[in-house]
């Protein structure tokens, strides 16, 4: 079994395409199914499903991706472990991150990692939190940085860092004078917030529904940005980490208001695969990322 083999196989399984594993290798689309047909031959299972033009990845499958992207992840440290034993701290990480955290709480840790370990390639990428434990899962990403971080199921979570959540209005709301406010003064106001599927979201509703607050109309967005635009532009209220709308705030485009009356905080964690190699690139970007002692 051919290394390039394990290669155009993970191709394959992030791509989910023949024809563009085939391309990203330069090779065609007949030698990968030749390659995938020898690898599944040799192991007598099957990796993929290709019946009526529908293309996934078998039990089999990701048990052999896995087993895969490990057997690369050890390759790929060679040089890196080498450059280390003369004291230079180098290679790749791929973080994944939500994007609330990726521009608000992310790039002033990065720009000073950066800094101090310049040998090192950080590459990251933006995702829904569900798919950030999936991508540390496979090995896709290093690291992954999320709110609301959960232990278990294959994935050990550090918290980092935590941001309260506030109350954020536009300019002439009836609220925008106020310096703190109880829940319940939300109470019919037009809503706007996160999909109910993440984490953020699920904290609010929680808080809300605690509190009896409905809304005249409610929207949801599934990122930060869309959000706050949504107050700005269209005049509604919403709940959202303090940090996100520092900028807003300064601005005098939008206006903070604290809750008086429940404590909302949203922890930010990293999350790292259970038993995954820890690299002195790895340990030193969790370190400067304020998880102490960890890695």
């Amino acid at each position: 079994m051919q290394l390039q083999s394990l290669k155009i196989f993970c191709d394959l399984v992030d791509l989910g395409s023949f024809s563009a594993a085939g391309a990203r290798n330069r090779i065609t689309q007949s030698a990968v199914s030749q390659q995938i047909r020898a690898l599944e031959l040799s192991f007598g299972v099957t990796f993929f499903e290709r019946a009526n033009k529908k293309f996934s990845v078998t039990p089999e499958g990701r048990i052999f991706e896995q087993a895969a992207r490990e057997i690369m992840e050890l390759l790929e440290h060679i040089p890196t472990r080498l450059r280390e034993a003369n004291g230079v701290i180098a290679g790749g990480l791929k973080v994944s991150t939500v994007y609330s955290i990726g521009l608000h709480d992310l790039p002033r840790r990065l720009k000073a990692f950066r800094m101090e370990h310049p040998e090192v390639l950080v590459q990251v990428e933006y995702k829904r939190t569900s798919h950030i434990y999936e991508d540390v899962l496979s090995g896709r990403a290093d690291i992954g940085l999320v709110p609301y971080p959960r232990n278990g199921g294959g994935i050990n979570a550090d918290v980092f860092d935590e941001d309260e959540l506030v109350v954020v209005c536009p300019v002439g709301h009836r609220l925008a004078k106020k310096k703190r406010i109880k829940l319940r003064e939300l109470q019919g106001e037009n809503f706007v917030t996160f999909d109910p599927d993440t984490p953020t979201s699920k904290a609010i509703n929680l808080a809300l529904r605690d509190h009896q607050v409905s809304f005249a109309q409610r929207h949801e967005f599934d990122e930060i940005e869309t959000v706050k635009q949504a107050v700005e532009v269209a005049g509604v209220v919403s709940i959202v980490p303090r940090r996100t709308v520092e900028k807003e705030a300064r601005d005098g485009r939008l206006c903070v208001v604290r809750i008086e009356d429940v404590v909302l905080k949203r922890p930010l964690g990293i999350i790292r695969k259970q038993g995954k190699i820890t690299s002195p690139a790895l340990r030193e970007f969790v370190r400067a990322m304020g998880v102490a002692k960890k890695g």
